[in-house]
């Protein structure tokens, strides 16, 4: 049981959902983590290299910067282990990082003499924070926006087809004014594209600014440079953007904003679950029957809504970890701690369940059909609904109390067509007022809703 493989790992989303979240593993990954560390000591290496003002160190030619380079943009498994192995000598993953990159530089003649240059005026934490800045840069931007997107499209693409088809609204879980289904599809939508703009828009930052943020080392070795401009061009270099102003640590605030919006996604699908459920409990959707698959391991006739229930599950998971992640990371006891380093180790567990949920999401809503009959049927028999709109033509036309009228006339009646038109007579409307109103039906009392559905402003 020592051996991990899916059936003994310990988290699901290495274990039992490992298949349909592989993607993010060499981002997320220890290995992930551990080549972004040693991309950034080779950048690092390469940068203070062609820094003409730093004469101690020589330019090195293209065919060394490619040798260079290659030692992350070719990082094996085997790399990372060997990376592991010296960390068991180290006990300092970072200082392990910066051994084996010299090792690397000193197999080329070229730079074999320039290896101590590696790590030059860093703490571990420069090398860090930037590795998890390229760890988050590149799951947002590969993996979880995409995946958001897909889910966002495919409910657009439902709101579409289904803009005019006239549905009850349930307010309180009653029936209420109708709507149209698409209609309640784009206003799901539009949240989630609130929320993803938002998350596109959140700047990803870096700190290499030494031991306590001061630059003390750089300044020390080289007081006539410009630190704080080498540092952000550095990390401009690596799509990153400066924090200036840091303790030891780059203080995570930006990660709280990326996981707080994030968040603020998963509770708008949650509750996009929650509702989807409940229609399919009413029979306004049906399930797509997969051959081979079993509902209920005693009923055969049922077709589950699992896929929203792993969806909202995995959610919940996520906003827990999402949660206690952004509250935490921001505090840091004086200059640093290290009880982020444990927290941080934790993105890639925390953005498995979030895309585990969004996959889920996105096949559940292929699997499935619009049960316009039923909708139909529902709206059709429902003409209390148009209590609402007769009340507010009569307050147009200047009618004495026209909501008290409409309730002494429809309270405790079940109401049909008939009764409607009957009502329409006895309430004495103006003539203006009944040619209003005698066309109204539930199915056509929509207002706006198609209108609203197809906007794409």
């Amino acid at each position: 049981m020592d051996d991990l493989n899916l059936i003994t790992a310990i988290s699901a989303v290495d274990g039992r959902y490992r298949g349909k979240i592989k993607e993010l593993a060499p981002i997320v990954s220890e290995y992930g983590l551990i080549r972004n560390r040693v991309q950034v000591e080779c950048e690092w290496f390469l940068f203070l290299s062609h820094t003409k003002e730093i004469k101690e160190i020589r330019e090195i030619g293209d065919a060394d910067v490619s040798l260079t380079r290659d030692i992350y943009l070719n990082f094996s498994v085997e790399d990372a282990e060997r990376i592991k192995e010296i960390e068991s000598e180290t006990n300092h993953d970072v200082k392990a990082v910066e051994y084996f990159v010299k090792a690397k530089l000193q197999e080329n003649q070229n730079t074999e003499e320039l290896a101590e240059w590696v790590h030059f005026g860093c703490t571990s934490e420069d090398i860090n924070n930037t590795a998890y800045a390229i760890m988050l840069q590149k799951a947002r931007s590969t993996i979880m926006l995409n995946a958001m997107n897909s889910l966002v499209a495919e409910i657009e693409s439902l709101a579409k087809l289904n803009a005019s088809l006239a549905m009850l609204s349930r307010t309180h879980g009653q029936v209420a004014s109708p709507t149209t289904l698409g209609k309640e599809l784009k206003n799901v939508s539009e949240r989630l594209k609130r929320q993803i703009n938002q998350l596109e828009s959140i700047e990803i930052l870096g700190k290499f600014n030494g031991a306590v943020g001061n630059f003390n080392a750089h300044y020390a070795a080289y007081p006539a440079l410009n630190w704080v401009e080498l540092s952000e061009k550095f990390l401009r270099g690596l799509d990153l953007k400066i924090n200036r102003h840091t303790t030891q640590i780059e203080p995570h605030d930006y990660i709280a904003e990326i996981f707080d919006c994030i968040k603020r996604f998963n509770q708008i699908l949650l509750d996009f679950d929650r509702d989807i459920w409940s229609y399919v409990s009413i029979d306004y959707f049906k399930q797509k029957k997969i051959e081979g698959e079993t509902g209920s391991s005693t009923m055969p006739h049922k077709i589950n809504p699992i896929d929203f229930e792993n969806s909202e599950g995995n959610l919940g998971i996520a906003n827990a970890l999402l949660e206690h992640m952004s509250a935490k990371l921001v505090i840091s006891r004086l200059q640093r701690d290290l009880s982020d380093s444990t927290v941080l180790r934790n993105i890639g567990s925390t953005l498995g369940h979030c895309l585990l949920a969004y996959k889920s999401t996105l096949k559940g809503l292929t699997r499935l059909e619009v049960n316009d009959e039923k909708i139909s049927k529902d709206i059709s028999e429902s003409w209390e609904v148009l209590a609402e709109p007769v009340q507010t033509i009569m307050r147009k036309y200047g009618m004495n109390e026209p909501y008290e009228q409409l309730k002494k006339a429809t309270r405790g009646r079940q109401i049909d067509e008939a009764l409607y038109q009957s009502i329409l007579t006895e309430l004495e409307l103006p003539k203006e007022a009944v040619n209003e109103l005698r066309s109204l039906r539930p199915e056509n009392y929509i207002g706006l809703a198609i209108e609203l559905t197809n906007d794409e402003s």
